[in-house]
Parts: structure tokens; C-alpha cells; sequence
């Protein structure tokens, strides 16, 4: 994440993993339960619940107002269509993947546009906790998936010399 091109400071290790699963399940409920069950596991200390708090409050304080929002018995993240480089890749890989066969040259381009978004393994200090695993998977595999659907792209356009490396 990133705030006037610079990179934010999103604090320790758990503190990431909260967000991250908040990420993963943006503008949903994500009980305290299962954050701490994420975070912690199965043998959370006692102070959990207390870290839990300390943490969201310090991501609402980096994040800004109204992002992290308490609701029921969980918290929310809230965020705009395409505010995320992952949902705008799915968005325009979805929408270049309908393209390939009628329209190669516009499904191309959409699909390198989809592609420019990608910078490494999604939550990539943390894409080993098990609670992002299927998100970073999920993300990997669509990736793979984009690929081939821009090379197709390619190869119905003529371009099989610029491909076959690929």
C-alpha cells in the first residue's frame, strides 16, 4: 500500500495478517473469532482479543477514517471498485479473458494492462499464513491464467515469434 508514492508502514507481522485478511474479505464481517483464530491459531494467548483492538486501531490510524469499520461482532474493510491492484487484475482479466476470440488485439492489451498490476506474490511477506493461502493461491493461479490468455491473444494477432519464448 502505498500513500503519495511511498510505501506505508503497515507494522509487525500480525498486524499484516490482519489486514491482509481483511483484504481478502473486503467489504464483509470478519469476526474478532476468526481474526484471532487467523492471527493466532488454535492456542491464542489470553491477550488476544485486547492485540486484536490495538491493532485495528493502529491500522484505522494509518489507514484513515471510515476503511476499518466495527460491525456486530467483527470488523469490516471498506473500499472503492479497482482501489486494489488485485481486484482491478481480476476485473481486467475477466473482461480480456471474454475478448480473446472476438476482439485478440483489445483482449491483449487489456490483458498486459491486468498483467502490469502484478508485483510478486500477493501479501508476499505473508503469503505463507494459512488464513491467505486460497486468496494467494486463487490470485496465482488467475495470474497463470492471464498469461495464457494473453498469449492466445498474441497468437490469434500474428505474434507466435514474440510468444514462443513464453
Amino acid at each position: 500500500m502505498f500513500e503519495g508514492g511511498r510505501p506505508l508502514v503497515l507494522g509487525g507481522r500480525r498486524q499484516r495478517v490482519v489486514l491482509g485478511v481483511l483484504l481478502a474479505h473486503a467489504d464483509e464481517v470478519v469476526t474478532t473469532d476468526r481474526l484471532i483464530d487467523d492471527v493466532w491459531g488454535e492456542q491464542p494467548p489470553e491477550t488476544a482479543r485486547k492485540s486484536l483492538q490495538v491493532y485495528v486501531s493502529r491500522l484505522r490510524k494509518i489507514l484513515g477514517e471510515g476503511v476499518i469499520e466495527a460491525q456486530g461482532s467483527g470488523y469490516v474493510l471498506r473500499i472503492e471498485p479497482d482501489q486494489l491492484d488485485a481486484d482491478r487484475f481480476e476485473r481486467l482479466a475477466r473482461e480480456g479473458h471474454d475478448l480473446v476470440r472476438s476482439d485478440p488485439a483489445g483482449a491483449a492489451s487489456m490483458l498486459r494492462e491486468a498483467l502490469s498490476l502484478w508485483r510478486g506474490m500477493p501479501w508476499s511477506d505473508i503469503a505463507d499464513e494459512p488464513a491467505l493461502r486460497p486468496a494467494v493461491e486463487r490470485l496465482a493461479e488467475l495470474r497463470l491464467a492471464t498469461v495464457e490468455d494473453r498469449i492466445e491473444a498474441d497468437l490469434g494477432l500474428g505474434r507466435a515469434a514474440t510468444v514462443v519464448g513464453e
